[in-house]
């Protein structure tokens, strides 16, 4: 390659030869090439470690609630990256701040501190309408900030009061320590032995909950909506007794608002939505930076505040001055859009339509985290055939289908849905009985 740039790089993986980007020009497409959607698959099943199985499509542009595929087909995101794109693709401001951030400064280390850092914390802390002396520790991703959460109940623990309560279906993450409160079995038995201490009760049941927490437990870990389960939400009556039970008995209450968190429920955060439940900690991710990765950890008070003390934990990327940028621009646009009541009024027509269609027998959810039971196990069925019409929609188990899309989503936008679900049902039901018969 000559110095300006041009001449040709050669893929000695591929065999490929591509013409080198001219300089200046900072598109990735420019460094991948373009090739057909079968193509990439093909070239992904060959160089990716395959844990997450074929990808659906190869997907290469988004712009607000749509995103588009190698072959140029469209769809309506209703999954929005698993609650991730709270502003959807591309959103203008968010882009911006990140573009003028990484120009500005990129990576610091946390031997430095950045503006963004402190005003993304403060903020976080305000809108959680923490107490004085919380705090708030910066992450990559939301199993980061529950290893944190289990670093924080150990800080609790003392030779008498060890256990961490985590309830059946919950979901916190993959990896080691957010593994051990993750209830699925086939996630869990091929890395046995996992972390111990941990131990799963009954979901929403207040009676169980009395009966495993004494003054032995160290942690409550809980979800107020468990999402992965198939958008399952705990009672205002079981948050209040987790509040008051660990209150008693000196353990900590850490919420797991990786999912439900900012904005997603109609609330800044799903608890919100209770009197008086006011958490130890708190777990974030997901919506937080609006596409670009960034989780947190919030501790409540000055007790919980104080567990963790200096080079007891620590991470290279997390609060980088990007990612806090990013969440600063994302929390910004959300209130200067009026995102909460935005959120409640279209989650409340997707549920309220819903539960008037044939074959869908239950609806579940606050806002826009929305879970809704078919007639038959044909969910995964349905999540291909919204595919092939256009919609991009999960199944959460055989039985369950599971909406999660963009908070800027328009009633007009979920209506096509809406209009095209029969069909798509019907279509995904056929296969399914064909099997049966």
């Amino acid at each position: 390659m000559n110095e300006t740039g041009t001449g040709t790089a050669n893929d000695t993986r591929t065999g490929r030869h591509a013409a080198a980007p001219a300089a200046g020009d900072g598109t990735a497409d420019v460094l991948t090439g373009g090739d057909s959607g079968a193509a990439w698959l093909s070239r992904y099943n060959e160089s990716l470690l395959g844990v997450f199985g074929t990808p659906q499509r190869v997907l290469v542009r988004g712009s607000g609630c749509h995103v588009w595929d190698a072959d140029g087909n469209q769809y309506l995101d209703l999954l929005g990256g698993i609650a991730v794109n709270a502003l959807g693709h591309a959103h203008p401001f968010v882009t911006s701040v990140i573009s003028s951030q990484l120009a500005t400064l990129g990576h610091i280390s946390n031997f430095f501190t950045s503006p963004t850092q402190v005003a993304l914390a403060e903020k976080l802390l305000t809108l959680s309408q923490a107490p004085a002396g919380s705090r708030v520790f910066f992450t990559n991703s939301g199993t980061e900030a529950l290893e944190a959460a289990v670093k924080l109940a150990r800080r609790n623990s003392t030779g008498g009061r060890s256990r961490i309560l985590a309830l059946d279906g919950a979901f916190h993450g993959r990896t080691m320590g957010a593994l051990a409160l993750t209830s699925k079995k086939a996630y869990r038995e091929p890395f046995e032995p996992l972390p111990a201490g941990v131990e799963h009760i009954p979901f929403n049941d207040i009676e169980a909950l009395q009966n495993a927490l004494d003054d032995t437990v160290a942690a409550l870990v809980i979800e107020p909506i468990q999402g992965e389960a198939g958008v399952r939400p705990l009672s205002p009556e079981y948050l209040r007794a987790a509040r008051e039970l660990t209150r008693r008995h000196g353990a900590l209450l850490i919420l797991d608002e990786v999912q439900t968190g900012i904005a997603r429920t109609g609330r800044w955060f799903a608890h919100q939505a209770v009197d008086d439940v006011v958490p130890d900690a708190m777990t974030l991710a997901k919506g937080l930076g609006g596409g670009f990765p960034i989780g947190a950890l919030i501790t409540f008070g000055e007790d919980a505040s104080s567990l963790i003390s200096a080079g007891q934990h620590g991470t290279t990327f997390g609060g980088n001055p990007v990612a806090t940028a990013a969440g600063l621009a994302t929390l910004h646009a959300l209130e200067a859009s009026d995102a909460l009541r935005h959120v409640t009024e279209v989650g409340a027509f997707l549920r309220s339509r819903l539960a008037t269609l044939e074959g869908v027998v239950a609806v579940r959810g606050e806002g826009l985290l929305i879970g809704f039971d078919l007639d038959g196990e044909y969910a995964p069925a349905a999540v291909q055939a919204a595919l092939a019409a256009g919609f991009i929609i999960n199944a959460t188990g055989p039985l369950t289908l599971r909406l999660a899309p963009p908070l800027i989503l328009t009633t007009e936008q979920a209506a096509t849905f809406l209009d095209a679900l029969p069909g798509i049902l019907t279509t995904a039901k056929t296969p399914a009985r064909e099997a049966i018969s």
